[in-house]
């Protein structure tokens, strides 16, 4: 089916609407040149292979393999769209998941080798265990483990929906957050072995210190630090939501954006060693190369370069929002597209640094696992070259100096006394009144949840409801259109839907919008009633009507029942 995309969490809330963007700081150096860039329909995070390919998931809902320089080498298609980073594994499989609930192993010639279906979309990163199995978390809110051939080594029942990515630690310990506000560890076999509880959801993906703390953010505004057996160390309380993932750089700093438009490095002992102010949003997790400096992306579509004390190093405005981050190459490539699906390449930059975590998910392939010594020192060697290679220096931003352009005194002009007239009676002018404008209609959510449901229709045994009036009926806003997507704005953070366009009509499944960030679901006989925080809305639906030859219909008609997929 569809669920959401990448960076999550719904509609503007009060103290986002009243608080004014802070001033970005001024860089002091002109920033590289991007080298080349693309239209490659990006949609998902981009992951990058020992060899320097590149695999992403397309707005065109296929999963893509192109060389360093983004020229194809080959394409597959999934049933859906997907915006979870795909993962390359040491032998070159790429494991993909995608909104139609599936994830898929292909091998390094784009040959399909297996796919597996879940009970959710697949939202969250998979992380890549040293033995080559597989764990996977649902937006139906179930952690899987697979071995590599697709086989279910066992399931964990959550119980809400999970969009943050897992971690693996040294000792097999799997992390990840989820809906219910909680911070989960379980077992390399899958028990639980404990859960820690923030003061709101947990979209933000754990990353693993060099002691095995566990570092995360939440939407309650707070950076989190757990010891591995889930005890507190520190927060950290900034301006707005967290739902980045933290990095964790080679001098054990823990920096992760926020939506306050600032980015934090706090040590392990919870001290703020800096704030950098990006002036915009942050969604994307930063990646620090390997003299220090840390690269994240804004909302409002700027890369910055951060130096080590926190100093603004050089910026890169696009115009366009990023919401994910930025990938690097062990040949010292920088990779980061926008929200129109463009990749950019900016390249003769320094790799990634060897800390603990030093990008999302640890490594540029998407492992999300904490490496062994040996795995370490392959990745220290492998980026040996471009971290020693002979680079350009910086060239500072100066103004040039003001210089007053020489006056020449032009001759003097005889200046005629000026002619006076006598004053004329002004004639008074009749005053011109605008004709009234006629405020424009606002429909109340009963008025958009009436609307939907009268457009509701059936395809293949889903219900579909008009996108825009349904999501205004939850008070969700719509910010873009496209022939198979949409983005939405719940609690201010994108969130992207599949959808159909049924008799001209972009349409979102009701199954969907059940499961968005906050929503919960109940049915009757007469429709089904939805709710998101104080905001609910009841969709008058003639079951019999839309779903008329099933024995067991998608939603349950007894009063009273939870929605389910």
């Amino acid at each position: 089916m569809t669920l959401l995309s990448l960076s999550l969490l719904g509609a503007t809330t009060p103290a986002l609407a009243q608080s004014a963007p802070p001033a970005p700081a001024a860089a002091q150096f002109v920033a590289p040149k991007i080298e080349w860039l693309k239209d490659l329909r990006v949609m998902s995070s981009v992951a990058v292979a020992d060899n320097g390919d590149l695999v992403f998931i397309g707005s065109d809902t296929r999963v893509y393999r192109t060389d360093a320089s983004g020229k194809e080498k080959w394409s597959y298609a999934t049933g859906d769209i997907g915006r979870a980073m795909p993962v390359i594994t040491p032998q070159g499989t790429v494991i993909a998941g995608s909104y139609d609930d599936q994830l898929y192993a292909l091998d390094a010639s784009g040959k399909l080798l297996w796919k597996v279906k879940f009970d959710g979309d697949i939202y969250a990163t998979p992380a890549l265990r040293p033995d080559g199995s597989v764990i996977v978390a649902t937006a139906g809110g179930t952690v899987y483990a697979l071995n590599a051939a697709g086989q279910t080594q066992w399931t964990y029942k959550v119980g809400a929906p999970v969009f943050s990515s897992p971690a693996v630690a040294a000792d097999g310990t799997i992390y990840f957050g989820a809906q219910n506000n909680r911070m989960h560890a379980l077992t390399p076999d899958g028990k639980l072995k404990w859960a820690f509880s923030a003061g709101s959801l947990v979209f933000s993906s754990p990353a693993i210190g060099r002691d095995g703390s566990v570092y995360f953010g939440s939407s309650d505004r707070k950076i989190y630090a757990l010891t591995a057996a889930g005890q507190p160390k520190w927060t950290v309380q900034t301006g707005l939501f967290v739902n980045a993932s933290p990095i964790v750089t080679s001098q054990d700093i823990v920096v992760v954006g926020s939506y306050d438009g600032k980015v934090y490095a706090i040590n392990s002992t919870g001290e703020t060693e800096w704030v950098y102010t990006a002036g915009a949003g942050i969604a994307g997790s930063a990646s620090e190369l390997s003299d220090g400096t840390i690269v994240v992306p804004d909302l409002g579509g700027t890369v910055h370069a951060i130096g080590k004390a926190g100093q603004a190093l050089w910026t890169i405005p696009t115009g366009k929002k990023i919401d994910t981050g930025v990938a690097v190459s062990d040949a010292g490539t920088l990779y980061f597209s926008t929200n129109d699906g463009t990749l950019n390449a900016i390249t003769r930059q320094r790799p990634l640094a060897s800390g603990p975590w030093p990008t999302f998910h640890a490594l540029p392939a998407g492992w999300g696992r904490v490496l062994t010594p040996a795995e370490t020192q392959a990745r220290t060697n492998a980026r040996q070259a471009a971290a020693n290679a002979a680079l350009p220096p910086l060239v500072s931003v100066k103004p040039a100096p003001a210089t007053p352009a020489p006056v020449t005194p032009a001759p003097a002009t005889p200046v005629k006394p000026p002619v006076v007239t006598a004053p004329q009676p002004a004639t008074p002018s009749a005053p011109v009144k605008p004709a009234p404008v006629p405020p424009a209609p606002t429909l109340t959510p009963a008025q958009l949840a009436e609307a939907a449901a009268k457009g509701a229709r059936s395809v293949d045994g889903v219900v579909y409801l008009p996108l825009r009036e349904a999501a205004g009926a939850l008070g969700v806003g719509v910010q873009t259109v496209r022939p198979r997507m949409a983005r939405l704005l719940v609690l201010a953070q994108p969130v992207t839907v599949s959808i159909r366009t049924l008799d001209g009509v972009p349409s979102v499944s009701l199954a969907a919008l059940t499961r968005l960030p906050g929503v919960s679901a109940q049915t009757s006989p007469g429709g089904v009633t939805l709710k998101r925080m104080s905001t609910g809305a009841t969709f008058a639906l003639n079951w019999a009507s839309l779903l008329p030859f099933r024995a067991t219909p998608e939603y349950p008609l007894q009063a009273g029942t939870p929605l389910r997929r």
